[in-house]
């Protein structure tokens, strides 16, 4: 049973009692939102959507998507994911399950159907959740898991965006203000607000309002630019904890392979330290939301055994970092068709045998920014294109979010929004001919006992969920290692990826 609504105590996490929580597990990402390289499509999901709607019709869409939420995630995924010693699951949702744009400040109650029955099948197995607005109205980023069909964010220059999206928490947090297994709410997913002022005083007015509706339920503030930095924080909201997201290249097809050389190793430590300096320097927590490489296909890559034992060793090393500093964290992600996933859709499943000569276009033609592969029939046309724009117009390089280069810029416009949604309908219409039995069927294929697990990825989570201390044994030690390294960090920084 639950020792009462979690809460921050300075740089921990404690229950009801006091005792410190120290909240350890992944995300279950492409659920209420969904992500075009978790379940196949192209595109956006709201694309995705209304191209399954006009091939299918209504009344099978409706059936389709309703059984997919379902078999997602069910109760045999609640007990997997205890037995492994994890103990919360971020559950990121797309604003459209509570609110529809031509009928704003309307509260859809449908949208608890799923993740009502998700929280308490979590809470029956002790496993708190963390509610991700992972969408919200007018897209916070230009990238496609926040529904953006564009690589405009218009969330921060129209106030009745940010205005519906405060209404909402109101509402969501009205709806689970007694729950104790709430461990809190994630207002927003990896924000991107060019001016850096606006997020911070946006987090003021949704603490005030929320607050007002639920006045105990933490706040999980992402930082700006991809929950990446905090140029513009200043004040450390009350009973609230502050999150990075720490990906490294080295788990990504183009990036460098991890060797565990005491550089790399190095290098990971210090890329924390700098996205977690805010919280150490405030004596707040940090949480960790989002990290994690992605594997390589056995089907595909005759390498891909050893590059995946890289990834799990890579994975290690991060999560030895994230044991010296004694953080909460939570993996992207839990389930997909098999890239990412600890548990995926097996291959002879009937959803990816549909779909997996899509899927195999998709990597060619680079629709999918996540986990992307060198193409050199892309490179060719594009490489030529990037060149010429620094040559005409080197500023174009600076342009926000200042981490992409030109060519990330290029590829999320053209290829990833342009192109990528004229293939919503190909895409559908694979499904074109499918009987209720079947599209039950396929969602079926994302049922646990249908799925795959990562034996690898899920012994290292276990081994290190079980590590899990009183932090108050090592804050002493802690305090002044998190010091040291802050000190020699503006030295170390243009080593960083």
């Amino acid at each position: 049973m639950s020792n009462g609504i979690l809460r921050v105590n300075g740089e921990k996490v404690v229950d009801g009692n006091g005792n410190t929580v120290i909240l350890r597990g992944a995300g279950l990402g492409g659920w209420m939102n969904m992500e075009n390289f978790i379940t196949g499509y192209p595109g956006h999901e709201s694309q995705h959507r209304a191209a399954m709607l006009e091939v299918l019709g209504k009344e099978k869409q409706e059936f389709f998507f309703d059984k997919f939420l379902e078999y997602f995630f069910t109760e045999d995924d609640a007990k997997f994911f205890a037995n492994l010693g994890l103990n919360c699951i971020r559950l990121p949702f797309n604003y459209r399950h509570f609110e529809d744009d031509m009928n704003p400040r309307v509260l859809k109650d449908s949208g608890f159907k799923h993740l009502d029955r998700v929280v308490d099948l979590c809470a029956k197995h002790n496993i708190y959740t963390i509610l991700d607005m992972h969408t919200v109205p007018g897209g916070q980023n230009p990238d496609w898991h926040s529904d953006n069909p564009s690589n405009y964010a218009a969330f921060w220059d129209f106030k009745d965006h940010q205005d519906r999206t405060i209404w909402l928490w109101t509402q969501i947090a009205a709806h689970y203000v007694k729950n104790p297994w709430i461990a809190g709410y994630n207002p927003i997913n990896e924000p991107c607000d060019p001016q850096h002022s606006r997020l911070p005083t946006f987090y003021s007015r949704l603490e005030t309002a929320v607050r007002a509706v639920d006045p105990h339920h933490i706040l999980w503030l992402d930082g700006n630019t991809f929950a990446m930095e905090w140029r513009g924080f200043n004040d450390v909201l009350p009973n609230c904890a502050y999150a990075l997201h720490d990906y490294t290249m080295m788990g990504f097809p183009t990036g460098e392979r991890f060797k565990g050389t005491p550089e790399q190793k190095e290098k990971l430590e210090v890329q924390f330290l700098r996205k977690a300096k805010f919280q150490h320097e405030r004596k707040t927590v940090a949480w960790n939301g989002e990290f994690g490489p992605v594997y390589a296909d056995p089907r595909a890559d005759e390498d891909a055994a050893e590059i995946n034992q890289e990834r799990y060793n890579l994975l290690g090393a991060q999560l030895e970092v994230y044991d010296k500093y004694q953080i909460p964290w939570t993996i992207w992600l839990y389930k997909d068709i098999g890239m990412q996933g600890m548990v995926y859709t097996d291959p002879e499943s009937l959803w990816n045998k549909t779909i997996q000569g899509f899927v195999e276009k998709k990597k060619k033609l680079q629709l999918d920014a996540w986990g992307r592969h060198a193409s050199h029939d892309v490179e060719e046309v594009l490489d030529p294109f990037v060149k010429w724009i620094d040559s005409v117009c080197p500023a174009a390089a600076q342009t926000y979010p200042t981490p992409w280069d030109t060519k990330r810029h290029i590829m999320r416009a053209t290829l990833q929004t342009f192109v990528s949604q004229a293939f919503a309908l190909e895409f559908a219409n694979l499904f074109k001919d499918f009987t209720l039995e079947q599209l039950d069927e396929a969602a079926k294929s994302f049922r646990f006992d249908r799925c795959v697990q990562r034996e690898g990825l899920n012994k290292i989570m276990s081994e290190h969920a079980k590590l899990r201390k009183d932090a108050s044994a090592v804050e002493s030690e802690l305090s002044a290692a998190v010091m040291a390294k802050l000190g020699k960090l503006d030295e170390l920084i243009e080593a960083l990826p």
